[in-house]
């Protein structure tokens, strides 16, 4: 029997990735046959951001890409890019379809029935201008093709910082329903996944009802069966005083934060629409480190945004320098239509840009191998992941710190303790420490 073959791909953030794996339910639904991306393929469906330049140049590059290999391939495209670039998608030869996000979801549903499929010469667009507002729940449940699940409760962003275009793509702030978000967080814990991450755009802003991101929390972390629960980046002005005390004290959740920074200048972050100063974030900071020691911490830094001088980001450097980050994300200022930032005329010359960006890059290494070889002695629980590479196993620990193992055997979905050894500036490396059919997490040392 011939099967119809379908691949997906994403670019850009965690809640693309939670809404690709819904996707691909509805493709197998359909009765698709999944393949892995790069691989020929009768259907892509790629999944885009639109957050840089560089991400839709992406996007354009791979729809190419994809039809060396399979000519005849159907081309869905979906996503912020999607929304975004409309008119530029449509320019694009190859694609047969472009769908917004306000029918992102039921994308397999504008699929042409499998034995009809063929190239068209004009894409067939599902596309609004604006986003749909209220609460809302999801047409069916995703199958996560990793070890930790992604759970979307939220989208859009009301935030308007004056860089981001994400608001022009997913609209205002809506929140998921409280009770579809819990029957897909039991489902999956049915199905054997022992991590769920929460994703959205601005997930601190969750409000459902009376329920807001506190009350979700806590409720997630009584769910029976459930051994991790972990939050994606979330905004500094939505991270509480009892939300540091929910994670210092919950058995489940994640010690582990991503709160973007973007600058360490005040004046910078007033221009780029950001609601606090270096002085409250930093005290933010110190606050969830006294309550939690061995708190993993991210940040986003945004490098070269119009107006910021050589003494603005010296004070990047020093802010991202004091604090204990154990990892930055570095992203070079793209101007995108629409925002509030294309009225400011300084622009950083891009040579400038360049090599402010290579200094945080280097900064971000010698901060992963500082949080890194503080693991080293301790024995901490590791999730492990599906397969080997370079005759690895790989795992991640509740800070998120990634471990590599040398032992034999299937080690994926356990949860094992493992004594870390050494330490790289992308990984850890660290043995056993008890038998690979042990399944209770260790609580981290």
């Amino acid at each position: 029997m011939v099967t119809t073959r379908a691949s997906l791909h994403t670019l850009g953030c965690r809640l693309n990735q939670a809404e690709t794996s819904i996707l691909g339910d509805g493709l197998r639904r359909k009765g698709f046959e999944l393949v892995e991306f790069g691989q020929p393929t009768d259907v892509l469906v790629l999944n885009t951001c639109a957050v840089t330049e560089d991400a839709e140049r992406t996007a354009r590059y791979l729809i190419r890409k994809t039809l060396k290999h399979s000519p005849h391939a159907f081309i869905a495209v979906t996503g912020c890019y999607a929304q975004t670039g409309i008119e530029q998608l449509k320019q694009q030869a190859g694609i047969d379809l472009i769908v917004g996000h306000q029918f992102k979801l039921d994308l397999p549903a504008y699929l042409p029935a499998i034995h009809e499929l063929k190239k068209r010469l004009v894409p067939d667009i599902h596309h609004t201008k604006t986003m749909a507002r209220g609460d809302f729940d999801l047409p069916h449940f995703a199958e996560p093709d990793s070890t930790r699940a992604l759970l979307k409760i939220q989208d859009g962003c009301s935030a308007m910082c004056s860089f981001c275009i994400i608001p022009f793509a997913r609209g205002h702030e809506r929140s998921r329903m409280f009770d579809d978000i819990l029957r897909e967080a039991n489902s999956l814990v049915a199905q054997g996944y022992r991590e769920i991450v929460l994703t959205g755009v601005n997930i601190g802003q969750y409000a459902h009802g009376d329920k807001d991101f506190y009350a979700l929390l806590r409720r997630l972390d009584q769910i029976a069966g459930l051994e991790r629960l972990r939050i994606s980046s979330i905004e500094p002005t939505t991270v509480s005083d009892e939300l540091i005390d929910l994670l210092a004290t919950s058995k489940k959740l994640c010690p582990y934060l991503h709160i973007p920074l973007q600058s360490g200048d005040d004046q910078i972050l007033q221009a780029m629409n950001r609601r606090y100063t270096i002085k409250a974030y930093t005290k933010l900071i110190e606050t969830a480190l006294t309550k939690i020691p061995n708190l993993g911490l991210g940040t986003d830094l945004l490098v070269g945004f119009p107006g910021e001088t050589d003494t603005a980001f010296r004070n990047t450097v020093a802010v991202a320098t004091d604090l204990p980050f154990s990892y930055l994300h570095v992203f070079p200022y793209s101007s995108r239509p629409g925002t509030a930032a294309l009225r400011i005329k300084q622009l950083v010359p891009s040579a400038s840009v360049k090599k402010r960006t290579d200094l945080l890059l280097d900064l971000d290494r010698a901060k992963r191998l500082t949080f890194h070889n503080k693991q080293i002695g301790k024995t901490i629980s590791v999730l492990f992941e599906t397969g080997t590479r370079d005759s690895y196993r790989f795992g991640t620990t509740p800070n998120f710190t990634r471990v590599a193992v040398t032992e034999t055997g299937d080690l994926q979905n356990q949860i094992l303790p493992v004594t870390i050894t050494a330490a790289a500036d992308r990984f850890t490396f660290g043995h056993l420490t008890a038998s690979q059919h042990t399944h209770s997490a260790m609580a981290v040392l």
